[in-house]
């Protein structure tokens, strides 16, 4: 005999599911944008009367036109005469290049900051609980003021301040010693690439095999770093260091950050660094206390404590919170404009102003931070959907 089996529910239809979907009041629904789209035609059709009216023709072909602007600071070369693609691509690397910069230093020393505000020495918490309390408490353009006005304050090149015996603050600039790679196929840059595409091959192929270990991915990497060295060595290249050193009036070699990019860059890192460092402090108070004495009883010290249990699942608290930090880490970067440093809103605000398609450059402008931080957070979101994860399979 056959068992007895009972039909499970009946899944809903396509039609339901769209009815589920659309929700409650749908002719109130269907109105409302109804109504939101005529306003939007509306809406573009005067923008585009008024273009055409003042003599503007609605388009993104300005794009491959000359601009005829220089760039102070450009990560790609730019020269005025270069197309208006390029000087937005350049303003683009910019900003990349501050956000990136800015979200890892502000992740390390807000981490650093996060756990020694918990401190039992008291004054080392009481200083840092200052630090937070007024960074926090002050808008970020006055901070960028004053770094952009200590930055212009600082000696010439001939009277420098020298500090650790490389590194020379100037009103010109940072000025940092350099590596590079002299020789070989590859250079610098290029190895550093072909290494982290290695690492990332390595650790996908891993991941698909087995699940992967903290101790199986420290090997990978360890690896792959050995493999790069060794690589780079047989193409004939070798590593130089260059330091700055002062010619003359003014100082040559080494790396170079100019004041405004300098005076961005700390704003930010200053900034957030008090951010993140709160989250950290507050991620690492969820952690319940009997974790600690569980350590304690087994022996641990404090440091062992933070790093390997206590952080680990803290994790789950702090990486969405710091997300948020980086997606604004990221759209305050904008504020460079009022210092002088030509980030991506500089030279679309500088485009605008030339060529009078303000419509679009502020539709690149927008879609351009909206791509990078929804991008970032798609990462981040899958990085804490992993530590979610992770914590539950315990």
């Amino acid at each position: 005999m056959s068992p007895d089996t009972t039909p499970g529910p009946v899944r809903p239809g396509t039609l339901r599911k769209i009815r589920i979907w659309w929700g409650g009041w749908p002719k109130g629904q269907l109105a409302f944008l109804a109504i939101f789209a005529l306003l939007t035609v509306l809406l573009i059709h005067n923008v585009v009367d008024t273009m055409a009216r003042i003599g503007i023709m609605p388009g993104f072909t300005f794009l491959y036109s000359s601009a005829n602007f220089e760039i102070g600071e450009s990560v790609i070369p730019f020269q005025a005469g270069d197309s208006y693609l390029r000087a937005i691509f350049a303003g683009l690397l910019n900003t990349l290049k501050v956000s990136l910069l800015g979200c890892g230093l502000a992740t390390v020393f807000g981490v650093a900051i996060g756990v020694a505000g918990l401190s039992s020495n008291l004054l080392l918490s009481k200083l840092i609980r200052c630090y937070v309390e007024v960074i926090r408490n002050t808008p970020l353009l006055l901070q960028l003021f004053f770094w952009i006005s200590l930055a212009k304050a600082l000696p010439a090149p001939r009277q420098a301040t020298l500090l650790l015996g490389s590194v020379f603050l100037t009103n010109r600039g940072v000025y940092l010693p350099s590596l590079w790679l002299e020789g070989g196929a590859l250079g610098l840059a290029g190895s550093l690439v072909a290494g982290a595409a290695a690492i990332a091959a390595l650790l996908i192929i891993a991941q698909r095999i087995r699940p992967l270990n903290r101790r199986t991915a420290t090997v990978i990497v360890v690896a792959t770093l050995v493999t790069t060295i060794v690589a780079v060595a047989i193409s004939g290249a070798r590593p130089v260091v260059e330091l700055p050193a002062l010619s003359g009036f003014n100082i040559r070699g080494g790396l170079n950050l100019s004041p405004e990019f300098a005076a961005l860059l700390t704003g930010l890192v200053v900034k957030f660094a008090a951010l993140i460092a709160e989250i950290v402090r507050a991620g690492i108070q969820s952690v319940g206390a009997g974790q600690w004495e569980a350590a304690r009883a087994l022996g641990l010290h404090n440091g062992h404590i933070i790093r390997l249990i206590v952080l680990p699942q803290a994790l789950r608290v702090i990486t969405p919170l710091t997300t948020s930090s980086y997606l604004d880490l990221t759209k305050d970067s904008s504020l460079a404009v009022a210092i002088g440093f030509p980030d991506l809103v500089s030279i679309i605000n500088t485009t605008a102003n030339t060529t009078g398609q303000s419509m679009e450059a502020l539709m690149i402008l927008i879609g351009t931070f909206l791509t990078i931080n929804i991008s970032l957070s798609a990462l981040m979101n899958t990085y804490n959907s992993r530590m979610a994860m992770r914590g539950m399979s315990r």
